[in-house]
């Protein structure tokens, strides 16, 4: 497969753009870890450059889109750009298409699993909630691996059906006092967790996101099967950006008629962030794979090359113990520089020893996957 495309891959079979979009994604997701991002928006800043940021680097509270709610479909969509490669590289080893389906519906079973037991960490009892990247992931994962093998007519038809159905159903569901489609906890995802758990989520997030969420997988996958195609690197920067720039414009068009909700997932919030999620693509494989500007992205490809394990471990308890490890030492040295700067000093720190966890790992060539 190498022998024959034009894409850029190390010695190991990987592609060093999505290595490097996988990577920074998830850097920024673990610094959430840190308190960093909370310091940013501490009273004391506010009015300032700094706090304005930091505004970016935490979730819209309902109607609108920041930065940082594209991390999430960022990782989705990173899963399923991957996919096709994945598939193409065990099917030229020999592996029957039938074993690779069980892996997937193993690995799907595992992320659900993973997923579910970080809502039981915290109020230390089972509870079932749905509502995190990996529990979600485990569905739209499974989905865009059962519908790769269509045609891209096809997949891309099943996407929007996704989201027309999304949005008819938050639209006319009929039970009383959910049947109100763009209101917090008071629409048809929250019907759906109040089914499942008995309960909502403090943040007016919904379990069902997870079926409008399958178009950034699902998109991930067509962008894949289209890097591995025989066009030339011009033609499908071409194709991706043109795509990008499409899926940006349509969202915000959509927002007065379906607005841009990023904690139910509506189809506009789907639509807009698609086409952000193609444009960093973009970006990333024009910069890395065609301009070869590689030597510094490998600082952030080492910590997507063990995406799953970092954010396991900075979700159980990891960010906090390396906090406590590290915070009489930045206390003791920076204390005079004030409590608000002495606290960002010991998040950088953290966030460090989180990045060369994922280094010590990578020398020593331990990947883990499930």
């Amino acid at each position: 497969m190498a022998k024959s495309t034009d894409y850029s891959l190390t010695t190991e079979g990987r592609l060093l753009s999505l290595d490097f979009f996988r990577g920074i994604t998830m850097f920024l997701l673990i610094a959430e870890g840190t308190s960093l991002f909370s310091h940013m928006v501490d009273p004391a800043l506010k009015g300032t450059v700094i706090s304005a940021i930091g505004n970016q680097f935490h979730h819209h509270p309902w109607n609108g889109l920041r930065f940082w709610d594209l991390i999430q479909p960022f990782f989705m969509f990173i899963v399923g750009v991957a996919l096709p490669f994945s598939l193409a590289k065990r099917l030229n080893r020999g592996d029957r298409y039938s074993q690779i389906l069980r892996h997937a519906i193993v690995r799907s079973f595992l992320l659900l699993l993973f997923g579910w037991m970080l809502y039981c960490i915290g109020p230390g009892r089972i509870t079932f909630r749905f509502q995190n990247v990996l529990a979600q992931l485990s569905f739209t994962y499974l989905v865009a691996f059962l519908m790769m093998r269509r045609s891209f007519q096809a997949q891309l038809v099943f996407t929007f059906s996704l989201l027309l159905i999304t949005e008819l159903v938050y639209r006319y569901f009929p039970v009383a006092g959910f049947n109100q489609p763009f209101v917090p906890d008071h629409n048809f995802g929250s019907y759906v967790d109040l089914f499942l758990s008995g309960e909502l989520s403090k943040g007016h997030w919904v379990s069902f996101n997870a079926v409008p969420t399958t178009a950034h997988t699902m998109w991930g996958v067509l962008a894949g099967q289209l890097l591995m195609s025989p066009r030339t690197p011009d033609q499908k920067i071409k194709i991706l950006a043109v795509a990008g720039l499409i899926g940006v414009v349509a969202g915000y068009a959509l927002n007065p008629i379906s607005p841009i909700i990023k904690r139910i997932c509506t189809s506009s919030f789907v639509i807009v962030s698609g086409g952000w999620c193609l444009l960093a693509l973009v970006f990333s494989y024009w910069l890395i794979d065609v301009k070869k500007v590689q030597n510094w992205s490998r600082f952030f490809a080492i910590v997507g090359m063990n995406s799953i394990f970092i954010y396991l471990f900075t979700n159980t308890g990891g960010s906090d113990l390396l906090h406590r490890i590290v915070k009489p030492f930045t206390t003791s040295l920076f204390s005079w520089t004030g409590e608000l700067s002495a606290n960002v000093i010991n998040g950088l720190v953290v966030w460090g020893l989180l990045w060369y966890i994922c280094y010590w790992l990578y020398k020593r060539k331990i990947f883990i996957k499930i």
